[in-house]
């Protein structure tokens, strides 16, 4: 009869939480550098921050890649949560294919200039 193994669980803990020390910091030096670097706006909506409100300012990396931190901050842009938020949700729709609804569930139908070319050749007379 095989032996089983029963999971390190202090083992699994241990790297666990080394990972997530490790994001924190990661995290923590870019937000700051990109706190230095740009004027405390949103991005999106131009929304302003203070000292007081600046924990719901976020740093948003513009390629996706949380790993990919220049020191000139090219890669990053500040936006406020909900923008950020947003961004985020335009980024999961488009991988999956999914678009947003059109308003009524409908497409445009009218078309403006369906008879253009009889208008235009119209006698100035009847215009």
């Amino acid at each position: 009869m095989p032996t089983i193994r029963t999971p390190d669980t202090n083992k699994l803990d241990r790297i666990v939480a080394e990972a997530r020390r490790s994001a924190e910091k990661r995290d923590k030096d870019y937000r700051e550098q990109a706190l230095k670097i740009y004027p405390w706006v949103c991005g999106r909506c131009a929304r302003e921050f203070t000292q007081a409100n600046l924990r719901e300012l976020t740093v948003h990396h513009r390629d996706h890649n949380h790993d990919n931190n220049p020191s000139n901050g090219s890669n990053w842009e500040l936006l406020c949560l909900y923008c950020h938020d947003n961004e985020h949700q335009k980024q999961i729709e488009a991988s999956s294919g999914r678009s947003m609804p059109t308003p009524q569930g409908s497409v445009a139908t009218h078309n403006p200039f369906a008879d253009l070319k009889a208008k235009l050749k119209m006698p100035t007379s009847e215009q």
